[in-house]
């Protein structure tokens, strides 16, 4: 799955390189790029990062689009160098953007994902039992019908470990759909990660009672497993995706 800069992204990562970047760190990263040359001849970057000029914002934000590349190819070279050579380096990957207190932290159970986050992934979370196919394939419905991919952790594999792979996927989401029937411990998890990271999560559940006391105060859906049951799911899950989507939209476009 291609990942896209956003231009909020670009100028997050500008703004970490303009507080901490030294000499050294254009060079190795213009190593890493091949932009090594280009960045020695440059007549004003390294100058004006040295005296400090006013032009030197403007020259870092050029300097890493195009380091970046054509569709976006090194963007997981640079994003990683920057987070790791940068103390003001952190990543906005909530799905609504909001003025205030922001918090950086590095898990150190995961890893964090090269790739960025997708604005039109919704990632699901549900008990992996033939039980719940048909709302899985409710879901994907429902999504599809309102211009996002929907994927389900079961339909990759990219590390050794299940939950590393759906770190993964909730980390790339947009939005995180929950399915809380039966009371899943692993889905109770999975809502947590998406909470934490700031996702758009949707709860849906086959029964009210399977919502857990921590998460009573948040809207869901209910639905009955059957086909009268799963048609008014598809339509309450696109009543929400649509306004997420125009959300998602009037903040990103």
């Amino acid at each position: 799955m291609n990942s896209r800069l956003s231009a909020e992204q670009l100028i997050q990562l500008k703004e970490s390189v303009v507080e901490d970047f030294n000499a050294s760190n254009w060079r190795e990263l213009g190593v890493l790029t091949n932009m090594l040359t280009q960045v020695e001849a440059h007549p004003r970057l390294l100058r004006s990062l040295s005296w400090r000029d006013p032009d030197y914002d403007g020259l870092a934000l050029v300097f890493l689009r195009r380091m970046i590349g054509e569709d976006d190819k090194n963007l997981g070279i640079v994003q990683k160098y920057i987070l790791e050579k940068c103390t003001n380096s952190g990543e906005n990957i909530s799905s609504e953007q909001k003025e205030g207190r922001k918090i950086i932290f590095k898990p150190n159970i995961f890893d964090v994902p090269a790739d960025s986050v997708d604005y039109n992934l919704v990632s699901v979370m549900m008990p992996f039992s033939p039980n719940f196919s048909k709302t899985y394939e409710t879901i994907q419905l429902a999504s599809k019908c309102t211009g996002f991919t929907c994927v389900r952790a079961d339909n990759i594999w990219d590390h050794s470990t299940v939950i590393q792979d759906i770190f993964s996927l909730i980390f790339r989401s947009f939005i995180v759909i929950c399915d809380l029937s039966g009371k899943n411990p692993n889905v109770f998890y999975e809502a947590g990660i998406a909470h934490t990271l700031g996702k758009h999560v949707i709860p849906i559940t086959q029964s009210e009672h399977d919502v857990a006391f921590d998460l009573q105060h948040h809207r869901h859906i209910k639905y009955l497993n059957n086909s009268e049951g799963l048609i008014e799911l598809d339509s309450n899950l696109q009543k929400r995706l649509k306004t997420l989507s125009n959300k998602r939209d009037a903040t990103w476009l």
